[in-house]
């Protein structure tokens, strides 16, 4: 339980972040406006993880620590995704 509901919270905007970072890429905006979803994603993962270990501790703090450890991967991601070449265009 103390791992389940902090990977299931994170599903929901993590998938966001990501099909941000996609729609971005396939409207051809601007590199910078394509990482801004994963750059703010691993800030807010940041800001939660110091919240959660130095302001509330204990086992709520811990559940912000694995929230802010379950978004990591999905602004990892969606940065990968945005910052892909597209290959030849015809």
């Amino acid at each position: 339980m103390m791992l389940g509901v902090p990977l299931l919270v994170a599903c929901v905007p993590g998938m966001l972040v990501v099909f941000l970072a996609w729609w971005f890429r396939k409207l051809h905006l601007s590199l910078f406006i394509r990482l801004l979803p994963g750059i703010l994603t691993g800030i807010t993962s940041i800001i939660l993880f110091y919240i959660g270990f130095v302001n509330i501790r204990g086992f709520e703090g811990a559940g912000y620590g694995i929230l802010a450890f379950f978004l990591l991967p999905f602004a990892i991601l969606a940065s990968i995704i945005a910052s892909k070449n597209r290959g030849v265009q015809r």
